[in-house]
């Protein structure tokens, strides 16, 4: 697949292709990544790409018509791109979108700077819009970093391992299980004794169970929804979250009196 990033500081990008699974992908023509300064697309001799708003109010807003350039060039040879407009006001950005977006042969991202982009942008040239959390940066280039980054992790033979990818938060209705390594104790805290035993499905039924368990405590709102969970996931969190009393000690009621 190919992403085409279109920004005011290309720059912005030289790290982020630099090093790790972003840089070994490009390397490999698993993905093509295309950096493009919006300027290009100016045609004023200052370059200017933003405008004041109309109705007043402070600030600068990006103008449509370099937007619309740059956007028709670089997609007119795809006959349904993906064109993303990233933005505090999009759809919050989850691992059900990227992997939608990993499906995609062409994926504009469109980086927002100022006050934000001229609404005929969002109405009449982008696909979706796209936010990255309910806050606001100074500009899209970090969000464009965090969406190519998730979607890159998902395209094929990028992890090497294909199971890889599938086994991470999010992918199975819940968060990912806590993983230790070497030395067994550390500073009077050890590493919890089924991960020693070298008993393969005690190891997997420990996993599944502290994965729930942190799910619970962190992100209980995944939760919801258990039609992702699989049959034994199930079974774990109804007992999670209604423990059996401890062997010897039956329940009791306590009444006032």
């Amino acid at each position: 697949m190919r992403f085409d990033v279109l920004t005011i500081f290309p720059a912005f990008f030289e790290g982020f292709l630099a090093y790790g699974i972003v840089r070994r992908a490009c390397q490999r023509r698993q993905v093509e990544i295309g950096i493009h300064n919006l300027r290009d697309w100016t045609y004023d001799r200052h370059q200017v790409v933003d405008d004041r708003p109309y109705g007043g109010e402070d600030g600068m807003v990006l103008k449509p018509e370099p937007i619309f350039r740059a956007v028709e060039a670089l997609t007119h040879r795809q006959s349904n791109p993906s064109v993303v407009l990233l933005t505090p006001q999009g759809r919050r950005f989850d691992q059900s979108m990227a992997q939608h977006l990993s499906r995609q042969s062409q994926v504009v991202l469109i980086c927002g700077r100022y006050e934000g982009v001229d609404e005929r942008v969002a109405e009449h040239l982008a696909t979706e819009e796209i936010s990255i959390g309910d806050y606001v940066l100074s500009g899209g280039e970090p969000a464009a970093m965090v969406v190519m980054d998730a979607v890159i992790r998902l395209l094929p033979d990028v992890l090497g391992n294909p199971t890889s990818a599938q086994k991470e938060s999010f992918q199975t209705g819940r968060l990912d299980y806590p993983v230790y390594t070497r030395p067994p104790v550390y500073r009077g805290h050890a590493v919890p004794a089924e991960l020693l035993t070298g008993n393969h499905a005690e190891i997997e039924l420990w996993r599944r169970r502290a994965a729930l368990r942190k799910t619970l405590r962190y992100r209980p709102d995944l939760l919801t929804d258990q039609t992702r969970l699989d049959e034994i996931d199930r079974r774990l969190l109804t007992e999670l979250l209604h423990p059996s009393p401890p062997a010897g000690q039956p329940l009791t009621c306590h009444s006032s009196s």
